[in-house]
């Protein structure tokens, strides 16, 4: 019992027992610090890597030991333990080199899966926001409304719709809204210039204790870079008038200090009869300096703002009848305009007692504005059923979390504790009846919204040998205040609730290729404050996720690797606010079950192979057997890649993706087809230039990307009629680009 009282102190404290340590730090060839970097101690498989300033410290060695550096790009570096003392300061540099999957370690600092998608990135950099999310292994996304706005998300047998059940993030950056006026978690990333990222950190499943709300199929986080090589301009254009340009300005560059700057703009009609007219302004600026060689200060600032037209999902037997064209409308009113304004604080500190301490500070001003209609002349056989939805954000808080260490007896605890603030302050949040965007029918719902989230979350790491265990707990607590604007009189409802979380995570590790996993966890998202505030609902305003991930990581050579994980996630009952229709519907128990599989294979220093497969069996638990699908649940979905990257300066890819056939139903009666689609790209370097041509659809595949069964009426029919509502995919599509950098 004393022991336990003791090391309950300790972690409270961060008191520090640590043995001598090797410690260091990190570089690049231009003095810049590597953060991330995988130092291994190959002898006895310790592993620990760099923080934001490079710094590293490793402990348990020996003289004799070999002590390995890997970072993705750069050329790994072996010693031994005794080279220490023959390195000024101990301060080590990397050579950067070509791109290669011999420098991916298995480490429990940066995940295998994480490493392998960093390498995918930056052999095939993304231009595009919209698909962004696509390359988390097993992650699909679909647009339906013009390109503006978010795209729905599709996850380990999950219609997350548009963020539901995902935790999105940027630098730090909640992108999931709560209490949203289109729905719970939506998550708009297109504030995102792509070319500004460095690497794109997941994980699926509730079980990391630093990872709070939506956190249910998964987590996403993108980082941004901290500097830029050379600054760029770039120009592309392409069918159905689609035009782009991008810049990336570097406008500080010392030793210590670094700061750039970049802009976007895209247009883009589509292959559509009438014209989205979809345009968007992007801005990014970053600036971060190393106060001292134990501090650090990121401060990052964006704006977005895009409007759009859209046709909207049309109805099969509209276009089967002749009645418009697989690329017409009934309703091409629908679009809408959306801003975002970000600022973003982030701090790393080492401290005196060998503790490290980040926090992050941010605020968001969010305007967004739709207009939709699903059901055509169901609702209002006049007027027809467009609905507005609209709000007015601000959303502020902040993060704060200790890493730090202890030995206890003979073992070395490394652990972390953290807390933070959430506001969101949610205006004029609408749901409308209108007609030609114009003119206001019906006032649906009508109100504002105060929402606070504050967190308390710890987890540990210890070493045993070749097994590690990873406990954690998280502690969530929310108040939801709706005012509604339509009551006849004054209308204030509150309601508060308390989410505990545990996690437990055990990894096992036989030698330095090969690691097996067990990962345990409760996770759970909020639901709309609307709902919350209802009487007797909020016992479900925070229903439950129950996660078991059982896998491995394996390196069979220093040209292969494989992950594999067999996967179960329970729901319980919870209840979701229907942002198209101000209602509330429960939907049930549910489980889901499946596996992940991913390859990646590097059999030449220019060609790399990707592949990866993804099942998922998703069910309703309290509906009878044959109608308990749970609707648009994808089961097979895939992706894969060829990469080829010539020294000469050619470089290109082919790259596709599918998704089987899925119930638009509960009983499958009603199917969303499946599709297959292929996409290739080339491209040449000269001196400051680079030239390339993407092509989208490369077999002009007739596909359908957003799905839906949608009971509705067309404005000549006298009964209504539940069948596929789709918006079809984008024909083959050519694009030229022309970059300068200087």
């Amino acid at each position: 019992m004393r022991n336990k009282l003791l090391l309950f102190s300790f972690l409270l404290m961060g008191f520090s027992l640590t043995a001598q340590n090797l410690s260091g730090t990190i570089q690049d060839a231009s003095a810049t610090p590597l953060q991330d970097v995988v130092v291994i101690n190959t002898t006895n498989n310790t592993h620990t890597h760099t923080d934001a300033n490079g710094y590293f410290e490793l402990s348990e060695f020996k003289q004799t030991d070999t002590i390995q550096f890997s970072h993705i790009g750069y050329e790994t570096l072996s010693f031994t333990a005794a080279d220490f003392n023959q390195k000024p300061n101990n301060l080590w540099v990397l050579e950067a080199s070509r791109l290669s999957l011999d420098q991916i370690v298995i480490s429990p600092g940066v995940p295998l899966d994480v490493q392998m998608v960093d390498v995918d990135l930056k052999l095939n950099p993304e231009q595009s926001s919209q698909k962004l999310l696509q390359r988390v292994p097993g992650l699909f996304i679909g647009q339906h409304a013009g390109g503006g706005k978010a795209e729905q998300i599709f996850l380990r047998g999950f219609d997350i719709d548009h963020g539901t059940d995902i935790n999105l993030s940027v630098d730090g950056l909640p992108v999931n809204m709560v209490s949203h006026a289109h729905g719970q978690g939506y998550s708009d990333l297109h504030f995102v210039i792509p070319e500004t990222l460095s690497n794109i950190d997941f994980g699926k499943g509730p079980y990391e204790a630093h990872r709070g709300d939506f956190t249910t199929a998964g987590y996403v986080a993108f980082n941004t870079k901290d500097r830029i090589d050379r600054s760029s301009i770039s120009v592309s254009y392409g069918d159905f008038a689609s035009f782009r340009t991008v810049g990336l300005f570097k406008l500080l560059d010392e030793d210590k200090t670094q700061a750039y700057a970049a802009g976007s703009f895209n247009a883009f009609d589509g292959p559509f009869i009438s014209p989205q007219n979809f345009n968007r302004v992007n801005l990014f600026t970053k600036f971060n300096t190393r106060i001292s060689n134990e501090e650090k200060l990121e401060i990052t600032a964006s704006h977005f703002s895009s409007k759009w037209t859209a046709s909207g999902q049309i109805p099969w037997r509209a276009v089967r009848s002749g009645q418009i064209d697989r690329f017409g409308a009934i309703d091409d009113t629908e679009g809408g305009n959306t801003s975002r304004s970000n600022l973003v604080f982030n701090h790393f500190k080492r401290l005196n007692n060998g503790g490290k301490l980040n926090s992050t500070l941010y605020y968001s001003r969010y305007d967004f504005e739709l207009f939709s209609n699903f059901t055509f002349f169901l609702e209002n056989p006049v007027d027809g059923d467009q609905i507005r939805q609209f709000e007015d954000r601000e959303l502020m808080g902040f993060q704060t979390t200790l890493d730090h260490k202890f030995n206890f007896g003979q073992q070395v605890v490394k652990y972390q504790i953290g807390a933070g603030l959430r506001y969101d302050n949610v205006d004029d949040l609408e749901l409308s009846r209108t007609k030609n965007r114009k003119e206001t029918l019906e006032q649906l719902a009508f109100g504002d919204v105060d929402q606070t989230h504050g967190f308390l979350f710890a987890s540990a790491n210890i070493t045993l040998g070749k097994w590690r265990f990873n406990p954690g707990l998280r502690l969530d607590g929310f108040q939801f205040d709706y005012t509604d604007r339509l009551s006849p009189t004054f209308s204030n409802q509150t309601a508060t609730t308390l989410r505990l979380s545990p996690k437990f995570n055990l990894f096992y590790q036989p030698k330095s290729e090969l690691q097996f996993y067990l990962k345990n966890g409760l996770g759970f998202h909020s639901n709309d404050s609307r709902v919350s505030v209802t009487p007797g609902a909020v016992d479900s305003t925070l229903p439950k996720a129950f996660g078991t991930d059982l896998g491995l990581n394996f390196k069979p050579s220093e040209k292969l690797f494989v992950n594999f994980a067999l996967w179960h996630l329970y729901l319980e009952q919870e209840f979701v606010y229907v942002g198209d229709e101000a209602v509330v519907e429960p939907s049930g128990e549910t489980r889901r079950l499946g596996f992940d599989l991913g390859l990646r294979y590097q059999p030449t220093p220019w060609l790399y192979l990707q592949q990866d497969l993804n099942y998922a069996y998703a069910r309703s638990l309290e509906a009878p057997s044959g109608e308990d699908r749970i609707p648009l649940a994808p089961s097979w979905t895939a992706t894969g890649s060829a990469t080829v990257d010539l020294t000469n300066g050619f470089s290109g890819g082919l790259r596709y993706r599918f998704i089987d056939d899925r119930p638009a139903n509960e009983d499958n009666s009603i199917v969303a087809a499946g599709y297959f689609i292929t996409d290739a790209n080339i491209a040449y370097s000269v001196g400051n230039w680079r030239f390339g041509i993407s092509v989208e659809n490369i077999f002009d595949t007739e596909w359908e990307e957003t799905q839906f069964a949608t009971n509705s009426r067309l404005q000549n029919e006298a009964v209504p009629v539940e069948e596929i509502h789709f918006t079809p995919g984008t024909p083959r599509f050519i694009r030229g680009q022309i970059t300068y950098s200087f």
